[in-house]
């Protein structure tokens, strides 16, 4: 238990462990950034019709042989309308983008191709008689109204509007088919999909007003040690202002989870013992520091007091080595450095995947991408290491510059990174050029370009 595991097999050892808790309902107003627990299936056709994709004209394709045509509008159909009009041959509907396409017409012609004119030309009545039209009601087609009132009154003629047509199309152009997004009984979610905010839009396309999600994992952060100064103490130059438990504590909270901060416990077995018997309450509880082999360090002894099993107590990586894990009964627990950069380097490689599956995530690791190296790294073989560099991109790609001094003490050079550079274990050392794995620190993958090339 005391020899120091791979990184891989740390990472191993954890996951097995830590597995999904199980699952709640909740609300869908709360449910982004949770998993799904739940297939899910649509509950309609979704468009439930033939719509226009476009603002312009149905028509029918084969009245478009010679362009440019001139057809008359004998309707006009909004979104949200049922018309029950048939388009005939040299007639049109002025559309509106998501109204239905009536029967007869089979292709749609973008506003911007046409151009609206009158005919010049009387439309005749369909019972034979001269007629006036007037402006169609949405979704219905022109009417023929005689003019005043009584039984003997005389029809006056009255010219329909007319659009010309400037392009062709084939049948189909710009029309959204019936159920192209959703089909009654399709899955459209599957157990496991992280709930984004496009997946929370298909959530409520089918009406799942609650949802079944994997729960969140209760989280306890404890910080140890004499030598701390907690953040409303008083102020004391020769304290060490307890940063990693608010480091920790936000390295959670990007994770999607509100941890609990427990404070610092003082180097004293009776006083510790009671934090960590309140921590084990917990589902997992991260403890930073007091894990050395000291006779002052009581954080080892004190767990295995309580019944915590641990599984290993050393990982082959710098900075960040004398990392521990273990379970009770009820909680796993993560021993990280006192150290600040170590302890949050730790997290990123050993405890986020951790929670992340206990999250029902399938996606457990933060991103890497590729990196020019700026500088040349020393190296001593032996330990996986975790360089923190800054991100930039010339015609080549990315380049990677160290933030500076690479002590596990020096909080600075993780609040400066953008990603954390893999130097294997067997190397001797890099120099300016060579290309590494650098892993990102932005869990959200933000970026300041939006990397579109426009022409």
């Amino acid at each position: 238990m005391s020899e120091a595991l791979p990184l891989n097999d740390a990472q191993s050892c954890v996951l097995q462990h830590c597995v999904p808790l199980g699952t709640e309902k909740i609300d869908l107003l709360q449910s982004l950034g949770r998993v799904l627990a739940q297939e899910v299936r649509a509950n309609r056709d979704h468009p439930p019709c033939d719509i226009s994709a476009m603002d312009g004209y149905a028509l029918r394709a084969a009245d478009l042989g010679n362009v440019p045509a001139q057809l008359v509008i004998v309707a006009d159909i909004k979104a949200g309308d049922l018309p029950t009009l048939t388009v005939q041959a040299g007639q049109c509907v002025r559309i509106m983008t998501g109204a239905p396409i009536p029967q007869g017409a089979d292709t749609v012609i973008r506003v911007e191709d046409t151009q609206e004119v009158d005919s010049g030309f009387p439309h005749p009545n369909p019972d034979g008689a001269t007629s006036h039209s007037t402006k169609p009601a949405s979704g219905q087609v022109a009417g023929y109204l005689p003019e005043g009132e009584g039984a003997n009154v005389s029809l006056r003629e009255k010219i329909f509007d007319t659009v010309q047509i400037n392009v062709s199309a084939q049948s189909g152009n710009d029309i959204r088919r019936r159920a192209e997004n959703l089909r009654t009984g399709d899955v459209v979610l599957t157990a496991g999909t992280e709930i984004t905010p496009g997946v929370l839009g298909i959530l409520a396309m089918v009406k799942a007003a609650t949802v079944e999600v994997q729960r969140r994992p209760t989280v306890a952060i404890l910080s140890s040690g004499d030598e701390l100064e907690g953040l409303h103490d008083p102020f004391d130059a020769d304290k060490i202002p307890d940063a990693n438990g608010y480091a920790l504590m936000a390295q959670v909270q990007a994770l999607g989870m509100q941890p609990v901060l427990l404070g610092i416990a003082r180097d004293d077995p009776a006083a510790l013992r009671a934090k960590l018997e309140q921590g084990l309450q917990y589902d997992v509880l991260l403890v930073s520091g007091g894990t050395s082999v000291g006779v002052h360090d009581f954080v080892r002894p004190t767990l295995e007091q309580l019944g915590v099993r641990m599984h290993f107590w050393r990982v082959q990586m710098r900075p960040g080595h004398p990392a521990a894990f273990g379970t009770s009964a009820g909680s796993k627990v993560f021993c990280l450095p006192g150290n600040p950069v170590a302890s949050m380097v730790s997290f990123e490689q050993i405890v986020a995947p951790a929670l992340r599956n206990m999250l029902g995530h399938t996606r457990l690791y933060r991103r890497t991408v590729q990196a020019r190296l700026a500088q040349p790294l020393k190296h001593r073989p032996g330990n996986l290491e975790f360089v923190r560099v800054v991100l930039s991109r010339d015609e080549h790609g990315y380049l990677a510059t160290p933030t500076g001094s690479q002590s596990s003490g020096v909080l600075l050079s993780m609040a400066r990174a953008d990603g954390l550079l893999v130097v294997p274990s067997e190397s001797k050392g890099l120099v300016a050029g060579d290309v590494a794995t650098v892993q990102l620190l932005d869990g959200t993958t933000f970026q300041e370009h939006n990397g579109i090339q426009e022409s």
